[in-house]
């Protein structure tokens, strides 16, 4: 194997020169992004930039017309918007999408679905493996939200959580899918400062914990330049800038475009 062969097996995930064009706008072109394994790597960007199109066709959701993106040294172009959560994406969304009238514990027990899925087909003509499946399931499902603080609200309905809860909720049912990277879109959105502070230290735990990778969009700067070990800033819909929290602080470009001068 070649050393540049190497380097890519290296990479969690690889973005090279990606472009999206929606009609006759393009909301990304030419973006290139990596994530290294174990790495919290922050994507942010003034409003428009086109963080959440990048997140978009990282999951499949959107086409892009030309690049390429590759997960663990596989290319994703032909893949699927339902099969990427079984090649080791998982994902939350700026809008929160949790099922309200379904348990927390339920709640979690779907984002493990893609891993029971031929299993459950199975367990419908045999009741024994059916119950073998949920228990399965459950357990893990248990594990999760012990993980995340959250076990003694399993059998709460999502809905009845305050909204830091649900925020928590989500990220332990992308875990549940037992992802090699987890891209956040805007986690720490309508949450207080003192909330702020203890989400991200449940993130930068998870991250060490299961040596995740992580991919994150988010505006509120104290807890990208605390919890990143590196920033891909986008402007306009391609990249302005990358380098480590103080090196990003310290760049005129992005001062200019996006952080201001008190930042």
């Amino acid at each position: 194997m070649s050393n540049s062969s190497i380097a890519e097996v290296r990479l969690v995930l690889e973005a090279r020169d990606v472009s999206v064009q929606f009609g006759g706008v393009k909301a990304l072109t030419n973006v290139s992004v990596s994530v290294k394994p174990g790495e919290i790597c922050g994507l942010i960007g003034p409003n428009g930039a086109g963080k959440s199109t990048f997140l978009n066709a990282a999951t499949r959701l959107v086409n892009y017309t030309s690049g390429s993106i590759i997960l663990g040294g596989q290319p994703l172009e032909g893949v699927g918007s339902r099969e990427i959560i079984g090649m080791g994406i998982a994902r939350t969304f700026q809008n929160l999408g949790i099922y309200a009238s379904m348990t927390v514990l339920e709640n979690v027990m779907l984002g493990a679905h893609h891993r029971f899925g031929g299993k459950f087909a199975q367990a419908i003509f045999t009741p024994s493996r059916a119950r073998a499946v949920e228990r399965s399931a459950h357990e893990k499902a248990m594990a999760v939200l012990e993980e995340v603080g959250m076990a003694e609200l399993a059998p709460r309905t999502a809905g009845s959580l305050p909204y830091p809860l649900q925020k928590r909720m989500e990220i332990a049912r992308a875990l549940a899918a037992e992802p090699k990277i987890l891209l956040l879109d805007e986690p720490a959105g309508g949450l207080t400062h003192g909330e702020v502070h203890e989400f991200g230290s449940l993130v930068d735990g998870i991250r060490r914990k299961r040596n995740l990778s992580i991919l994150l969009i988010e505006h509120h700067m104290g807890l990208v330049m605390s919890l990143c070990d590196r920033i891909v800033v986008l402007h306009l819909g391609r990249n302005l800038a990358e380098g480590t929290p103080s090196e990003i602080k310290s760049n005129d470009a992005v001062i200019a475009a996006y952080l201001g001068k008190a930042a």
